[in-house]
Parts: C-alpha cells; structure tokens; sequence
C-alpha cells in the first residue's frame, strides 16, 4: 500500500488523546499485536457496549492493566483493532498495480474476497462490528471504502480523479460488495472465484451505466457488451 493510501485510510486525522500510543522494544510490539488479534475475535462475536475491560482481560487471560498499558481506553483498543485490520484490507485489495486495466480490478476483488474469508472476524469488525455512531471509527470505515473505489477507478480509467457522478456510482458497487462478502462468509456458499466473476460482473454492469451517464468515463471495452 503506498503513502497515500495509509493517509485516505488513517494518517490525516488531528491526534487523539485516546488513540493508542506505540511502545518500543521487538517484544512489546509482538504481544501489542497478540492482544488486537484477540480483539478482533471479541469485537466481531460481541458490541463494543456488551464488552467491558474486565471481560476483555478475562478472555486474553491477561491483566486489565496490561491493555491500558498498551492502548489507553477500551476506544483506543478498538480503534487500533479496526486500524490495523483496514491496513491489511488495503494492502491485499490494492495488490497487482503492474496488471493492466482489467487484470488489476480482478486482482482487486479477488484480494478484498480473500482477505474475508481467510479473516473473517476481522473483516466483520471492519464492516460491521463495534461501537455504534463514533465518527472516528466511521472514518476509518470510510477511508477503507475510498481507498477501495481509488483502486478501482485507477483499473477502470487510468486515474483516481473522476467525476462525482462515476464515483457514486463505483461507491455504490462498493457497498453492495460488503453486502454480497457478509453473507457469502457468513454461510455455505459459492467458491471464491463465482463470487468473485459475480462482482466483476456486477462492476462492468456499473461501469456501462457510468458511460451512459457520464461519457467521460467510458467503459473498458471489455465490460461493454459484445
């Protein structure tokens, strides 16, 4: 993932006094990491209200202090969880920038359909675990998605500067993907690649719509129908 996408996803906020702070030493990052790998179990099979410090410490089998140590507040806890799981996001979902057009947005999908089943809890506190309206969190939700219709936009025209118009409508295929991924993970369903050709062709379906609408935009030719 290059800068800009860590920036559209969490460098440009004002600091906050309950973010978690980092801690130095090899071996204080490893056991940071442990316990927001615990978190994203918790967080995903229980709301953020429902989870109390005790409770959290109870499950990790480590003391209450050890994760104030480490991330100040149970907020500070679940934004470094949902940060650290959107990095991850990003990065596989923005994969194969060598590929050409086409080739790039399958990689996309394909990566952004692998990460959620192979880490399902996480990618459901991405989506849709956690704390309820926190604008912080939101815009952490938010930065994942544009950094995902960027990706996409870049597949598709050669650019991420696009008019509003393609971009609601590429945002709109964006959150349908959430939809489709939730339920694809949450149950017995297609392999991975009919998932994946689904949205691929749910995509080229909103990508003629865009050049109907909006005939700067024009459609790779092989979305068009033949």
């Amino acid at each position: 993932m290059d800068t800009s996408q860590q920036q559209g996803v969490s460098g440009s906020r004002s600091p906050d006094p309950e973010r978690p702070r980092p801690r130095g030493t090899d071996r204080s990052h490893a056991r940071r990491a442990e316990l927001i790998e615990i978190g994203r179990k918790l967080f995903a099979d229980t709301s953020y209200d429902a989870l109390s410090m005790d409770d959290i410490a109870r499950q990790a089998h480590v003391a209450k202090g050890l994760i104030y140590y480490y991330f100040t507040s149970k907020r500070g806890y679940y934004l470094a969880i949902v940060e650290d799981a959107v990095a991850e996001l990003v990065s596989r979902a923005a994969s194969g920038t060598e590929l050409p057009g086409r080739a790039r947005v399958e990689r996309t999908i394909d990566g952004y359909l692998r990460y959620a089943e192979q880490n399902q809890a996480a990618y459901r506190t991405i989506v849709s675990g956690g704390v309820g309206f926190d604008a912080e969190v939101q815009a952490i939700r938010d930065g994942v998605r544009e950094a995902i219709v960027d990706t996409i936009a870049e597949g598709a025209y050669g650019r991420r500067d696009i008019p509003r118009l393609a971009r609601l409508a590429i945002l709109g295929w964006q959150w349908s993907v959430e939809g489709v991924t939730l339920d694809w993970i949450g149950r017995d369903g297609p392999p991975r690649d009919t998932v994946r050709e689904l949205l691929v062709r749910l995509l080229g379906s909103t990508l003629r719509t865009i050049e109907e609408l909006e005939p700067s935009c024009p459609a790779p030719p092989r979305v068009r129908p033949a």
